[in-house]
């Protein structure tokens, strides 16, 4: 408020984008209102047609469709791969057609999705790649922060997420070639934030855009959450590795989590969770358990309830949605197992900053 500027594009929205440039080595990164936004902005930057076919795991947010479909796209969704939610790289092939534009990817949980098959394929056959990174930050594969393998990624600052401001997300360029017009769309359409660098010597309209930046305010909760991120990221892995230590039957490392807290978990039900290799790419966002029916899924959550603990699903799979049998009946139901599977069975456990304080409450 002192510094007598609380709308878009001041001072703490250019301290976080140089932040997450810097230690994200992003070509150029935008502040958005929201990781929603994020997307909107990739689907024009992709220039998506109507008619343009665009490839995506039905196992994820609405926004990742939603935001493709303003702009006229076809969907083509892919089922997940057996071993984890996202999607499976070796079943993209044969989604590509000639109509093709793109292909989205999810790094669900912040677990890196195959990268390598996908730029390959997305080179072989000159699409797009949008990484949805709405979960990932701090998540690297092979030494690089998801969302920026592809040519634009997208990360969200939703109050679930690790990093927060309430609402808010970032669109990261990794395409010299897309920044200049980036900046355009961001700002209404408008050539305004090179005017305001001295590059031209008055402002006008250029090209669509909307109003996506966030305000000065938003950015101000984010810069002191990035300003904390190792403190935030260190707490959620100390907490994973509890959950992880337990249901594998180890002795946990850190203590952080009592054994009275722990001890309300079941251990007399069937399922899988996510491996120790996984947890070193990802960024401790979800611990989730995996069951074998809807039933036992249900039955296990209504227990964790009735001691205290909200344990929840997460997606339902987009393929089997009302929208989707609306307008893309060829996908509507279509036999994706692992999609539905996750959709079915996929429970996440409480993890969060303040969880070890809460307890002790």
């Amino acid at each position: 408020m002192n510094r007598g500027k609380i709308s878009g594009n001041g001072y703490y929205t250019q301290q976080c984008q140089s932040f997450l440039e810097k230690r994200y080595g992003v070509y150029k990164c935008l502040l958005t209102s929201s990781c929603t936004d994020a997307l909107e902005m990739a689907a024009i930057l992709c220039e998506i047609k109507p008619g343009d076919e665009v490839i995506l795991p039905s196992y994820t947010f609405v926004s990742t469709a939603t935001a493709f479909v303003r702009r006229g796209a076809q969907l083509k969704f892919v089922d997940s791969h057996a071993e984890h939610p996202m999607m499976d790289s070796m079943k993209l092939e044969a989604l590509i057609t000639a109509k093709t534009k793109a292909i989205l990817v999810v790094h669900y949980a912040g677990l890196p999705c195959d990268m390598k098959e996908v730029m390959r394929l997305a080179g072989l056959h000159g699409l797009f790649v949008v990484e949805d990174a709405a979960q990932a930050i701090e998540s690297r594969s092979e030494c690089r922060q998801l969302g920026t393998i592809g040519h634009l990624g997208t990360i969200s600052f939703h109050e679930t997420k690790n990093i927060q401001c309430g609402e808010g997300g970032a669109l990261l360029i990794n395409d010299p070639n897309l920044a200049e017009r980036a900046e355009i769309i961001w700002e209404k359409g408008t050539n305004r934030t090179a005017f305001f660098r001295g590059e031209v010597d008055k402002y006008g309209w250029v090209d669509e855009g909307s109003s996506f930046l966030p305000s000065e305010i938003t950015a101000a909760f984010l810069w002191a959450q990035l300003e904390n991120i190792a403190t935030i990221q260190d707490r959620r892995d100390q907490i994973w590795e509890e959950y992880f230590a337990y249901f594998h039957g180890l002795t946990p490392k850190s203590n952080l989590l009592t054994s009275e807290y722990l001890s309300l978990f079941p251990k007399n039900e069937k399922y899988t969770f996510t491996t120790n290799t996984q947890a070193q790419k990802a960024n401790a966002h979800i611990f989730y358990l995996l069951f074998e029916s809807l039933d036992q899924r249900t039955r296990y959550a209504k227990v964790l309830k009735e001691q205290g603990v909200l344990a929840v699903f997460h997606y339902q799979s987009l393929h089997r949605s009302g929208y989707a049998k609306k307008h893309f009946p060829d996908q509507y139901g279509r036999e994706l197992p692992n999609a539905a599977r996750y959709s079915d069975c996929l429970l996440r456990l409480p993890l969060f900053y303040e969880l070890p304080e809460v307890i002790m409450l």
